[in-house]
């Protein structure tokens, strides 16, 4: 006996290799699928309890979701958790994204998140789980500990995940046996998308030809023929492109301490539009339809033709000898069979791939861009300024309070008509003092913005911790590298008629100075050259200009841990964002993206990077 009981929660994985909850709402619905047993058919159709959903499907045979209009594949588990922790209270912990939406943390994030707030902690470090960011229970902000960026958190009460009693198995396969908790099985779904997956799955079981229908559902479904299916291609033909799924035994391992994790039962489906999805084993990888062997191909193209026909999926070209022509994807799914039985080549229309750089371009193509000059530039490890001590730095941009208002200093949350509450190291001021910044009129300790500089990059600059206003010139602490720009003669999505300017940033591994998290301690530098692209327009020349005091001031880059992989001490993007795709935009990093060239110049602004700045860098 692993657990006497333990909440489950559904999760998925997604491109960047982290486990992603479903909603508590979908995990009930998905658990519900696995209680009824195989009667219920192995399907989970998330449609039916998120609209936004609509387009996956979970197999739970192989553990693998799969997205009817682009044919992906991701794993999903089934993970335990302790039925006192954050999924079994039903609390769920998110933070605001760019475009003001509430994105959940991972569940490990908001359960270690729920404990601290439990605790009546005022904030908790997440550094020993992998992410730089300290969560502020007194602001409900989230903040970056190496670019000090802060974002909105939010705690919020949802259902309570489902809940499992009685011993839980070490190797588990679908269909899993019920425990003595389980609910009684749920009358089967009666929509036309289910009612067609699952007489398709009993035909297939039974062995006949065609679906088998039950009555209530035959009335309202199209007359048609029975079809009687062919052998699947052979091993020279291509799979479909539009169908698919992983079939095979499943085991799940349980993990050790809290919670309890399938892992062997992978996980993961996205609401969005997920993309090549790493495997569990931590590489990338992407689970291939040519893996199928050819009864579970034959099997699934018929199935998920016939949900195509019912989910009403837009019409795709099938392609052969003799030219092409729109057809509903079910008919192309049952043709393409057809057709390569028959030894004729078949093409499904396939979804776009990732482009990420421009055809090649010869060095005679290059150039340089008007208005700007040169087309490289360097920086090297500045030291921090000297000379002058935090307290002489802060009295340029302070206004001392002789009658402090009766409201709290927002760093130390006490009263400002008291004294200030830091305890770290002591500045020489004294923790009663109050000052008011001279440009946006916020009041603090003084003894408190004293701490916060000297925690800081300590050079000669301070930005308000209320409304981020800078005071002074912000420099940050990138590694030395190389910066090259040019101009190549081809066109981004979205702006045909202009040409490209190309960013080469070049960083190499090195050692961290006084100035990095870890002094002394070697960084790595992954992804090197890291090619970037702007339009050449006004307002791309706009953003290369002011990139470029970016790259001097040292804001680029930085070093800390890697949202992407987790890994610590390398070099990482320091919240200004670059696009690294050229001819697509599947990951978010590409064109088209009507609004990039004002967001990089609203992230630019908020680092203290504006049209002046790069007056004053030229001067």
């Amino acid at each position: 006996m692993l657990l006497a009981s333990a909440v489950v929660v559904w999760e998925w994985l997604n491109e960047h290799g982290r486990w992603r909850p479903y909603s508590p709402a979908v995990s009930h619905h998905i658990e519900a699928v696995v209680r009824a047993g195989p009667r219920a058919g192995g399907s989970v159709v998330l449609g039916q309890v998120d609209s936004r959903l609509a387009p996956y499907i979970i197999d739970l045979q192989s553990m693998n979701q799969f997205r009817q209009d682009t044919g992906t594949l991701r794993p999903v588990r089934r993970n335990y958790y302790d039925p006192t922790s954050a999924p079994g209270k039903g609390v769920v912990w998110e933070w605001e994204n760019d475009n003001g939406s509430w994105t959940p943390y991972d569940m490990e994030v908001g359960i270690t998140i729920q404990h601290a707030y439990e605790k009546q902690h005022p904030w908790i470090d997440l550094t020993s789980i992998g992410f730089s960011y300290v969560i502020d229970f007194s602001t409900m902000g989230q903040i970056n500990r190496q670019t000090q960026r802060q974002r909105r958190v939010r705690r919020r009460l949802d259902l309570i995940y489902p809940m499992v009693t009685g011993t839980l198995p070490k190797a588990q396969s679908w269909p899993a046996s019920p425990g003595p908790a389980a609910a009684p099985p749920a009358p089967p779904c009666s929509c036309p998308q289910c009612v067609l997956v699952m007489s398709v799955k009993a035909a297939v079981a039974n062995g006949s030809a065609g679906p088998l229908q039950p009555p209530a559902a035959r009335k309202n479904m199209p007359e048609s023929g029975v079809v009687k299916v062919p052998p699947p291609p052979g091993p020279g033909a291509k799979p479909l492109d539009s169908t698919g799924t992983m079939r095979g035994p499943v085991k799940t391992v349980p993990s050790q301490a809290i919670r309890r994790q399938a892992s062997s039962t992978p996980a993961g489906a996205n609401a969005g539009s997920p993309a090549s999805a790493p495997g569990a084993n931590g590489k990338t990888g992407r689970v291939a339809l040519a893996t199928l062997n050819r009864t579970n191909l034959q099997r699934l193209a018929i199935a998920q033709s016939r949900v195509l026909i019912a989910s009403g999926v837009p019409t795709v070209p099938v392609k052969n000898l003799s030219g092409s022509s729109p057809v509903n994807p079910a008919l192309a799914g049952i043709t393409g069979i057809l057709m390569s039985a028959a030894g004729l080549p078949v093409c499904l229309t396939r979804p776009p791939k990732l482009v990420l750089h421009p055809p090649p371009v010869s060095k005679s193509e290059i150039k340089s861009i008007p208005g700007v000059s040169n087309t490289s530039r360097k920086t090297t490890k500045k030291q921090a300024r000297k000379g002058k001590t935090p307290e002489e730095v802060l009295k340029k941009y302070l206004q001392k309070v002789r009658h402090p208002p009766d409201e709290d200093c927002t760093i130390c949350m006490e009263r400002l008509t008291a004294p200030s509450g830091y305890k770290g190291p002591q500045p020489t001021v004294k923790p009663d003092l109050v000052g008011k910044l001279s440009r946006c009129g916020h009041i603090y300790h003084i003894y408190c913005l004293v701490a916060m500089y000297n925690n800081g990059n300590k050079d000669g600059s301070l930005q308000c911790p209320t409304c981020k206003t800078i005071y002074g010139v912000k420099t940050g602490t990138q590694p030395p590298g190389k910066m090259e720009y040019h101009l190549i003669p081809h066109s981004l999505p979205g702006h045909p008629d202009c040409k490209t300017i190309r960013i080469i940033y070049s960083i190499p591994p090195g050692i961290q100075g006084p100035e990095h998290p870890n002094p002394g301690k070697s960084f790595s530098a992954r992804g090197f050259p890291r090619h970037c692209y702007l339009p050449d327009s006004e307002k791309g020349r706009k953003v290369l200009k002011l990139l470029l005091v970016a790259w001097d001031r040292r804001l680029i880059f930085a070093i800390g841990t890697s949202s992407t992989t987790g890994e610590s001490d390398t070099v990482i993007w320091n919240e200004v964002h670059h696009k690294t795709e050229f001819g697509s935009n599947l990951t978010g990093h590409g064109y088209p993206d009507a609004h990039y060239l004002d967001n990089v110049l609203a992230e630019l602004a908020a680092q203290g990077i504006s049209e002046d700045s790069a007056t004053q860098e030229k001067d």
